[in-house]
């Protein structure tokens, strides 16, 4: 889902930018805690995952892409994302590599800790500049190397679109997203049923061990703003894994199933979940009370705006 107003202010702005004109000043953002600074406007962006190029996308910086990576390989796409992608190349369908990235010769790679990047691995910060490219960091993911960080919000969505805006110039544009988001939100709040305290439980994969939001992941600050409760939100990371006893000892009452690619999707994880020996009887699986979501509607990005409101409706429908 993209979302792209016309802000007509700033179309001059954005005309000189597609020339690749300089900035007036320096911007600095925040990155991961630590200010990063653009003396101009960058204008070679690799970018990774859906979720971030869905970012990109919304402030119409398809001009300013020289590439994708990490999407053919995982995930499902709409026809929307491919028609707004147009002929954006896609450098590598998971993981970059440092030679996918320096031969597309980009001067920024928007990224995160587990979405394009690993901790110590061949792609980093580090391992880009000295090739000239400068990293962007999802917010979402400092908690990998930040563990004092606060708990996911939606505040990290808004933040980040505002740090794209400032750095390319389109300040006003990302604004009018933030505060259309922000209304929108406001009205799903508004419209949905008593879901408080509802005990929500997002599974992601594995079998043996279940895959799961935790308490820095988006899908925690979606639940908690629609007032129920993610029963996972006490695992002191963004995503990880517990346990089968520990989920059907919280017995949720809803379930968000991750509709990927591969395998059957939701479909195969309810399957797994109404044959599993304690699962199926909790009473989320019992009342198939489920919501399948794509991952761009769980990670942060525009589509979790629209994911929010699946997820209410689909609560009031078996709950209330």
């Amino acid at each position: 889902m993209t979302y792209r107003p016309m802000v007509r202010a700033f179309a001059g702005v954005a005309a000189a930018l597609m020339f690749g004109s300089a900035q007036a000043e320096p911007v600095t953002v925040d990155n991961c805690g630590m200010p990063l600074t653009f003396d101009t406007t960058p204008e070679r962006m690799v970018v990774h995952d859906i979720n971030m190029s869905e970012m990109a996308f919304a402030l119409g910086l398809q001009d300013r892409m020289v590439g994708v990576t990490g999407i053919s390989g995982w995930y499902k796409t709409t026809p929307s994302f491919d028609e707004t992608r147009g002929s954006i190349p896609e450098l590598a369908p998971k993981y970059p590599t440092i030679e996918n990235l320096v031969a597309a010769t980009p001067d920024l790679f928007f990224a995160g800790w587990y979405y394009g990047m690993r901790p110590g691995g061949d792609v980093t910060p580090e391992t880009l500049a000295p090739h000239g490219i400068t990293t962007l960091i999802l917010t979402e993911s400092c908690v990998h190397l930040d563990k004092s960080r606060p708990p996911a919000s939606l505040d990290l969505l808004y933040a980040d679109m505002e740090r794209l805006g400032k750095i390319f110039g389109k300040d006003a544009e990302a604004a009018a997203l933030v505060a259309g988001w922000k209304a929108r939100v406001a009205e799903i709040k508004a419209a949905v049923g008593d879901v408080s305290g509802t005990r929500v439980f997002l599974y992601d994969s594995g079998d043996d061990k279940p895959f799961t939001a935790g308490k820095f992941a988006m899908p925690t600050a979606m639940i908690e703003a629609l007032g129920a409760v993610n029963i996972t939100a006490d695992m002191e990371t963004s995503w990880g894994t517990t346990s089968w006893e520990a989920v059907a000892a919280a017995d949720p009452e809803f379930l968000i199933l991750l509709d990927y690619q591969s395998g059957g999707g939701a479909a195969d994880l309810l399957a797994l979940l109404e044959s599993h020996p304690v699962m199926k009887h909790a009473t989320a699986v019992k009342n198939k009370a489920y919501v399948p979501l794509r991952y761009e509607e769980l990670t942060p990005g525009p589509a979790i705006i629209e994911a929010m409101a699946k997820m209410a409706e689909a609560m009031n429908s078996v709950l209330n």
